[in-house]
């Protein structure tokens, strides 16, 4: 199984809220069969000499131990519940798309799972004990049950954690950080090479495509419909090569692809083969929503729609569209010092194999500051920390193509507040931040 396929399948375990819970069971499950073993072989060693063991009696070690399954039983039920209303309020707050964030919290999973495997745990051994009194037959795992109230005292300590990560996740502070963190990442895994600093490429464009491209073609159609989550481009590749075929996609990840319309094309149109046409399908991931696998703009998304969110007149907040503009303007600096790898994709002979249909910077920049602009455009606030944002990608955008995009955007976000906005001095304000901006893009 390939790498593409394998991220597929951990983060679709990575955002389930049974995948480590039942890994915790699991280790519940053998944790409790060492117990009972060591407490069949009596062996104890440092613990019983230094005086750890728990003894009580067979009615003590049953109600010890049917505290701690009562107990966490409940806590986990209450914990759940939480976790249900926190994504409940993250959905109304901060939009559907971000309860993925929540899903993929790695500290509730761990919280439930804890829980969940101490009742496994207290379950297992309380089976296990037998006998009343000095009975022949009376069996009380000591060390058992000794470790059944470490565990307890160990979902004390998780029990506090997670009152505290409860109320610091929904914080709107926190999901902008962490939204802001996996744009950071999307970048340095997809746009791994820094400007002047990648291989070149000898030959990039439409000259080495054959000139009887478009009538010898076979377009291959989408078996169902979703989100374009992920591309096998490492077998795309591969099988052009192996085949000698041209492949040019119409599709990129993020996009939704419906059942039917060509989602690649196959020259020359004689190669293509049963057996090619399902190995190019294994090569698509789709899926009911976007991921960040190999999709830039999500991430990007998720903070305009944050902004979108604060700026709607139901909350009227500002302050939290600041915060998401000032995240999207690192995260576009990050961005423009990267190199985009050209949709012309050639093996190490020189021959065109793959055209992908790739994102652009322009396209990116269309992305953060569209909507935004659209909708904050009678904020005063919201329109400086728009041109205050050009102004410092402006910085770390080098070529010429970039620059123009910024300073158009600039434009756009001049000419609609001063349509919107009708207080002179207000005006004023915005026009000395766009000489600003207009300097920093002229620089």
């Amino acid at each position: 199984m390939n790498n593409v396929k394998l991220a597929k399948i951990w983060d679709s375990l990575h955002s389930s809220y049974w995948f480590l819970p039942t890994i915790f069971a699991l280790i519940a499950i053998a944790l409790a069969s060492t117990m009972l073993w060591l407490d069949v072989q009596g062996y104890y060693g440092f613990i019983e000499e230094w005086d750890w063991m728990y003894n009580v009696g067979t009615d003590g070690a049953r109600e010890v131990l049917s505290a701690v399954a009562s107990s966490t039983i409940g806590v986990a039920g209450t914990a759940f519940s939480i976790t249900i209303v926190a994504l409940q309020l993250a959905s109304s707050n901060f939009g559907p798309r971000l309860l993925r964030n929540f899903m993929q919290d790695t500290g509730n999973q761990i919280v439930l799972g804890t829980f969940i495997g101490t009742f496994i745990y207290s379950l297992l051994i309380l089976r296990t004990i037998r006998g009343d009194g000095d009975n022949f037959d009376r069996f009380v795992p000591q060390l058992s049950v000794t470790v059944g109230l470490l565990l307890a005292i160990a979902s004390i300590g998780v029990l506090i954690y997670f009152i505290h990560h409860a109320s610091t996740i929904i914080q709107v502070s926190h999901v902008i950080s962490d939204t802001s963190k996996e744009l950071d990442r999307a970048i340095d895994r997809l746009f791994p090479e820094k400007l002047g600093r990648g291989a070149p490429q000898p030959q990039t464009g439409m000259a080495d495509i054959p000139a009887d491209f478009d009538d010898n073609t076979y377009g291959v159609k989408a078996k169902g419909s979703g989100y374009l989550q992920a591309i096998d481009n490492e077998e795309l590749m591969k099988l052009a090569c192996k085949q000698d075929l041209i492949l040019r996609l119409n599709y990129q990840p993020g996009q939704f692809v419906i059942k039917g319309n060509e989602w690649i094309v196959v020259y020359p149109r004689k190669s293509v083969t049963r057996k090619i046409l399902k190995k190019l399908d294994n090569t698509l991931i789709l899926g009911t929503e976007r991921t960040e696998q190999q999709d830039i703009e999500f991430p990007i998304e998720q903070l305009v729609e944050i902004a979108l969110r604060a700026l709607s007149p139901s909350l009227n907040d500002p302050f939290t569209a600041i915060r998401c503009i000032d995240r999207l303007s690192a995260g576009l600096s990050h961005l423009a010092q990267r190199d985009f790898p050209s949709p012309y994709r050639y093996n190490q002979g020189g021959n065109l194999r793959v055209i992908a249909k790739s994102v652009t910077f322009v396209g990116i920049l269309d992305t953060a500051f569209n909507q935004i602009r659209q909708n904050g455009k009678s904020d005063v606030a919201v329109t400086i920390r728009l041109l205050e944002a050009i102004a410092t990608v402006a910085r770390y955008t080098p070529t010429q193509k970039e620059r123009a995009t910024l300073w158009h955007h600039a434009e756009m976000i001049r000419h609609d507040s001063q349509q919107a906005i009708s207080t002179e001095s207000d005006k004023q304000d915005i026009e000395e931040k766009y000489k600003v901006v207009k300097k920093a893009l002229e620089r």
